[in-house]
């Protein structure tokens, strides 16, 4: 399964994407707000690729898309989406390494991934979560037209505290209206 942009081939990871993965989520920096700890080591890493190397994206519960650069084939991150209630919703949250932060590379592989879940699957809705913190990705839902639905505060005990959640989610019948902005 593939799913493309002009600068990004979202796919199934790899064996040879391990080091990249393993190399962007040990950075403390990305981890702070992601189900890890850094350094996330290389077998980890491994253990991760051949997992999800086998899973359906079609299916119930969580895949994850490897964000691979179009110019040079680089990984850039990745993008999970965790499908539910019989296929109708899902959650989704993403990840990009350093590097490739601030070239839009991530709206860029967002959008693709909830267009493909909303238009082209045909779900209900696609929601996220995250700590409220992260101001970045709370910034980048907004942009591609998610709605804020609500704060649940110190609802999630993280990394040894007490953390305040985000609630973001988009309808079908939303994204049209917004998916190009």
């Amino acid at each position: 399964m593939l799913l493309e942009t002009d600068r990004l081939v979202l796919r199934r990871f790899r064996p040879a994407d391990a080091p990249a993965l393993a190399a962007y989520r040990s950075d403390p920096d990305v981890a702070r707000y992601q189900s890890w700890d850094a350094p996330f080591p290389l077998g980890d890493a491994i253990a991760f690729v051949t997992e999800t190397a086998h899973l359906d994206p079609e299916r119930e519960g969580w895949f994850q898309y490897a964000v691979e650069a179009r110019d040079g084939g680089a990984l850039v991150g990745d993008v999970g989406v965790n499908r539910g209630d019989g296929g109708r919703q899902a959650e989704i949250g993403f990840t990009l390494a350093p590097a490739f932060q601030g070239r839009g590379y991530a709206t860029e592989a967002v959008r693709r991934v909830v267009e493909f879940l909303l238009v082209e699957e045909g779900l209900h809705r696609v929601r996220a979560s995250l700590d409220a913190r992260n101001a970045p990705s709370a910034r980048l839902l907004e942009r591609l037209g998610f709605r804020r639905e609500g704060l649940s505060v110190q609802a999630s005990w993280w990394k040894g505290e007490w953390t305040d959640d985000l609630l973001y989610a988009v309808l079908a019948s939303e994204w049209s209206r917004s998916s190009t902005a």
